[in-house]
């Protein structure tokens, strides 16, 4: 996995098949490192011709497709698509252990948590590819979320996992969650709520190099992938 983005789908805002397609598009187009299809739905029907479209255009911009907390969907997606497709786990979603499993070793599965050290030990412990932290800002997706501090980025880097923050990234944050030592920053409305995604995925990127190079200039290390 690379730094960067990692852009969050909302069917709200996304409502139908073209609208989802040509966003999800566009923003591969302006240079996303992960994409994660959400859709909390009932419609099985809908998650499957979605989820199906979207792993195509993924597997034509070499970037990953990863499933909210849907495992049987993802199996389905894997098997036609193969290692291209992830998963992602929240705290009451299918054990991440179970999902290591049936997806095998070499799948990209992403794990929730929160504000709390133990919960991404025991993420870490169970296989979980990335720790993804937060809210750490005001959120329009989940404004119900507790809040979390950045410092749990500096707590966890010993994991030796790459860390997410989740929550209110913006334009305006997107800085201060880079600095503090987040390695991929997820997206939802600051690029599929904005009227030129293309142009807000750039400026995004943008911040997220210029951190990158302050925090290598301040500790005197290059930037390394940590995949």
């Amino acid at each position: 996995m690379n730094q960067g983005l990692y852009a969050i789908t909302d069917n709200h805002l996304l409502p139908d098949d073209r609208t989802l397609l040509g966003a999800c598009e566009t923003a591969l187009e302006a240079g996303i490192v992960l994409l994660q299809y959400r859709d909390k739905s009932s419609d099985a029907d809908r998650r499957w011709r979605q989820g199906d479209a979207l792993a195509a255009l993924c597997q034509r911009h070499a970037v990953p497709l990863i499933v909210n907390d849907d495992l049987e969907l993802a199996l389905r997606l894997q098997q036609r698509w193969g290692a291209i497709i992830g998963l992602h786990v929240g705290q009451d979603d299918v054990s991440l252990a179970t999902a290591r499993h049936r997806l095998g070793e070499g799948a990209i599965i992403g794990a929730t948590c929160h504000d709390a050290l133990a919960l991404a030990n025991a993420a870490a412990d169970a296989g979980a590819s990335y720790l993804a932290f937060g809210r750490f800002f005001a959120s329009r997706t989940k404004p119900g979320a507790p809040p979390a501090s950045l410092t749990i980025l500096d707590a966890a880097a010993p994991l030796g996992l790459p860390r997410v923050a989740i929550g209110g990234i913006d334009a305006t944050t997107a800085g201060r969650a880079r600095a503090a030592g987040a390695e991929m920053l997820a997206v939802v409305h600051a690029i599929f709520g904005m009227p030129d995604i293309a142009r807000a995925v750039r400026e995004l990127n943008v911040i997220v190099a210029d951190a990158s190079h302050s925090n290598s200039a301040i500790d005197g290390t290059s930037v390394i992938d940590p995949c």
